[in-house]
């Protein structure tokens, strides 16, 4: 049976392309958004009404036959218009932020949510530090694509349309032309925007790989201390920055050619209508209110148009910044929950390996038509060299990939048909490098169980023997153990890590070499505690250290995806193959791989 990895799956519809991603969260606040665009448009149409109330009052003062308190109505008429606008312009600012701060917060959760969702290898294909830039990135793409939309764009377009009546009014022709220069000059700046987008997607990318470059030289700084290698990552870095800078000087000074051109035709215009308006003023066709009206329009709408083609550039560069986003984040889950799938039910811990075959995407095929059955509550220890498949089969259990032909059965359960999630919570892990967050103990334990009491977390510690250092620290519990745990030693972040398996009290265990980093002492602790949270369930350690199996029900000896050796540790012994030729070497302090060379040489 042939299982095709993306066939349960499809990228949602708002991940697919960015106009639908953006349509997605103008639904999920269409009150907002409507009025967002209410309050921007009457701002916009009071800001119009401000110049004509201008206009009466500067009719008024020139009218030689005025009374002395005319000039007072077109007055109070100027103050409470540009009031009014005002306060249009400032709800807007209130409900922009509003929308524009919980857009944020939905789009960085809904990426991370579906970020999350991608199996392991996505992960290693990709900087973690890059992949993080890129949420945050495009969460601030989507809040400047809405505030240029409403404060780029509709106040220009509605400017436009209010100023061409309002000229008409004065003279039609000086609408007429007006609205056909505005057309020319911002189609020919968003023509001329459009041929540097080319730049502006460079800059965007080499800004997301330098961000991820630099939290993946943060994040080993160890390792930069260690090789004192602080001036060779500098040079390195400053490499890096420079190719950076130059995209970004690349595209900064594409976008200051196009305003030289923008300002040369505002000029152009904008003497032209002034001189025209003069012109009919000196042969008395308009008023000096309407030379006023003219010259504050036309620099209004000019300088608005600049604003709009601009702002039309700027959203290609948002759309771009998304569109990358998509085209990474947004890639289908190789590993998906079926449409139909529904909750694991555990009922012991019982596995099978039916006929499976698995290959990575770089074509490495780790198993062809491998089988075993492992009984609920059976311990189970899975040995053998480097690159044999023992990583790939306690992954293969918790679904960490999905396997190309036959099935994985858990308590007579495919696990292809049922939620991942409800599937990994029947399994604790405790692996060989202890994934902590920069968090205090208390949560880092808890996370094995998020409900459980304090009392059980400590508990949890006791068993795990990590409740007399977690006491010595100066906050106790309450301990934050830094980035990835930095703060603790690797034998204390291991005892956290049983003590997080502890708590979670799950029916299937998957220990990947969780003594490794214990001294004797602490191992022999350990190694007793294990046995006690082992007892009556089903277990699968993998482990280059052989004695740590010598109490287990079973050995599998794998060697290049297939099992050479199966059986009791002492009955393998008693054989003198294998896997007791791997003991007696090991004894000897012979590394694993060298173990297995000699033992097949034997």
């Amino acid at each position: 049976m042939l299982h095709d990895s993306h066939s349960s799956t499809d990228v949602p519809r708002f991940l697919q392309r960015p106009i639908f991603f953006l349509l997605h969260y103008i639904a999920k606040r269409p009150w907002h958004f409507a009025g967002l665009l209410a309050l921007v448009m009457a701002a916009a149409a009071c800001a119009i009404a401000v110049q004509i109330g201008m206009k009466l009052l500067v009719d008024a003062m020139a009218d030689p036959g005025r009374s002395r308190f005319a000039v007072w109505t077109p007055l109070g008429l100027f103050i409470a218009l540009v009031a009014v606008e005002n306060v249009f312009w400032r709800l807007g600012g209130w409900l922009g932020c509003r929308t524009v701060v919980g857009v944020g917060v939905d789009v960085r959760l809904d990426l991370f949510d579906h970020l999350s969702g991608h199996p392991m290898h996505y992960f290693n294909d990709h900087m973690v530090g890059s992949l993080g830039n890129r949420v945050t990135e495009t969460a601030g793409a989507t809040g400047a694509l809405i505030s240029i939309f409403a404060w780029d764009i509709v106040p220009p377009c509605t400017d436009f349309l209010g100023a061409v009546i309002v000229l008409a009014t004065v003279d039609w022709r000086m609408g007429a032309v007006l609205t056909a220069f505005v057309a020319v000059v911002a189609g020919g700046v968003v023509l001329f925007g459009q041929k540097g987008r080319p730049y502006h997607r460079a800059f965007a990318e080499q800004a997301a790989r330098v961000g991820g470059e630099l939290v993946d030289v943060v994040t080993n700084i160890w390792a930069v201390k260690a090789f004192a290698a602080r001036s060779r990552e500098k040079t390195r870095l400053a490499e890096k920055f420079a190719v950076e800078a130059n995209a970004q000087r690349r595209s900064w000074m594409y976008l200051e050619k196009t305003r030289v051109l923008h300002d040369l035709l505002l000029w152009i215009m904008a003497g032209s209508m002034l001189a025209w308006a003069i012109y009919l003023w000196s042969e008395s066709r308009i008023t000096p209110g309407d030379v006023v009206l003219v010259s504050a329009l036309t620099f209004r709408i000019l300088h608005g148009s600049r604003d709009l083609a601009f702002a039309l550039v700027g959203t290609t560069q948002h759309l771009g910044l998304i569109a990358e986003t998509l085209r990474d984040v947004g890639q289908a889950h190789a590993v998906a929950d079926a449409p139909d799938s529904s909750p694991f039910i555990a009922l012991g811990g019982s596995i099978d390996f039916e006929n499976v075959t698995f290959a990575y995407a770089d074509g490495n095929r780790v198993f062809r038509d491998f089988s075993v059955h492992i009984p609920a509550g059976q311990r189970i220890g899975i040995v053998g060299p480097s690159g044999a498949g023992k990583s790939t089969l306690v992954g293969l259990v918790q679904r960490l990939d999905d396997v190309q032909k036959g099935r994985i059965l858990i308590d007579g359960q495919c696990i292809t048909c049922v939620t991942q999630d409800t599937l990994r919570a029947a399994i604790a892990v405790v692996p060989q490098e202890i994934s902590l967050f920069h968090r205090s103990i208390m949560e880092n334990i808890r996370y094995g169980r998020p409900e459980s009491s304090d009392e059980e977390v400590i508990s949890a510690a006791r068993s795990a023997y990590c409740d007399d250092f977690i006491q010595s620290l100066p906050e106790g519990y309450g301990t934050l153990v830094g980035e990835r745990g930095v703060k603790l030693s690797g034998g204390q972040r291991q005892r956290i890590g049983i003590a997080r398996a502890f708590l979670k009290n799950a029916p299937i265990i998957i220990l990947d070499e969780a003594t490794s980093a214990l001294d004797t002492e602490c191992e022999l602790e350990v190694q007793h505690a294990l046995n006690k949270l082992m007892r009556g369930r089903t277990v699968l350690a993998v482990a280059h250290r052989l004695s740590t199996l010598a109490s287990f029900d079973r050995i599998i000896v794998l060697i290049e995806g297939c099992i050479v050796e199966d059986g009791h540790p002492a009955e393998l012994r008693r054989k003198r193959g294998i896997f007791d030729t791997m003991w007696r070497l090991q004894t000897e302090g012979s590394p694993i791989d060298d173990v297995i060379g000699q033992s097949l040489r034997a």
